[in-house]
């Protein structure tokens, strides 16, 4: 009989410390799938921040081309009407304006391509932002899905449901 009620009282006593440990490692576990989620959006939250930085740089670019297209394009008028003879073209011969002339388009059609790759970064930087947005809205949605799934519902005649 002693036997009997020690051994009941040890195996009363492990189950109430089994309680505690298996409590304490949902919160553990909790604590980690929380602390990861911050590791997460603080990385996505970097990511955006250096694509934003990134198209900053490109926005500069793109509007530094612009004034440098501008340019060319005003120097290009010049040149054109100095080779037709609508104006006076000093000591310049008309080969060397020519030269000049085939340079400007060279350089205008140099920054044209430039200015096509940086929409294309900049483009590609917007799919980038559109799909880290989208991996968000899908973490979400998984989350509130699997707590969902989690929570236990009674259904007719007292019958538990997932």
């Amino acid at each position: 009989r002693k036997q009997a009620a020690e051994y009941s009282t040890s195996s009363s006593e492990e189950e109430f410390e089994s309680k505690p440990s298996l409590t304490h490692k949902v919160k553990r576990a909790l604590r980690e799938r929380r602390k990861l989620e911050k590791e997460t959006k603080q990385l996505i939250k970097q990511e955006e921040l250096k694509r934003l930085h990134k198209a900053q740089a490109i926005q500069r670019q793109l509007e530094e081309l612009e004034e440098r297209q501008k340019t060319l394009e005003i120097f290009g008028v010049k040149l054109e009407r100095e080779l037709r003879g609508e104006a006076d073209s000093g000591t310049k011969d008309e080969n060397q304006m020519l030269h000049e002339w085939f340079e400007l388009v060279m350089e205008k059609n140099k920054l044209t391509r430039y200015e096509s790759e940086l929409l294309i970064i900049a483009q590609e930087l917007e799919l980038e932002d559109h799909q880290s947005r989208l991996e968000q809205k899908l973490r979400e949605k998984m989350a509130i899905d699997g707590k969902s799934k989690g929570t236990v519902c009674s259904g007719p005649q007292g019958q538990t449901v997932p």
